[in-house]
């Protein structure tokens, strides 16, 4: 059976990735849309995202955009497969098990 993902499980962080899995292999959000989308603080934002990104699941690229600094987040190809993982095994924890 697969196992669950440590990282991943958290719900902030399972939210995140949902979010950003969703997304094309070269597709990202900024961090505004983020935290707008999952209602979440710039600590609390920012506390998950170091996580995810510390256990190499995302990248994140920072620019200045009209002088403004803008934070760009992205599911890397690890972060996808260890995703993918996770949602495996959360399936087969709810699939039905044969007669006892």
């Amino acid at each position: 059976m697969p196992e669950l993902d440590a990282v991943i499980h958290q719900p902030v962080r399972l939210q995140i990735m949902a979010a950003l899995t969703h997304l094309g292999p070269r597709e990202q959000v900024d961090f505004s849309f983020l935290k707008s989308r999952l209602a979440l603080t710039d600590g609390n934002l920012g506390a998950h995202l170091l996580t995810l990104e510390q256990a190499g699941y995302i990248a994140v690229a920072k620019a200045f955009v009209a002088r403004k600094p803008k934070t760009y987040v992205a599911a890397t190809a690890a972060g996808r497969r260890a995703f993918d993982g996770h949602v495996a095994a959360l399936t087969a924890i709810l699939q039905p098990r044969g007669p006892a």
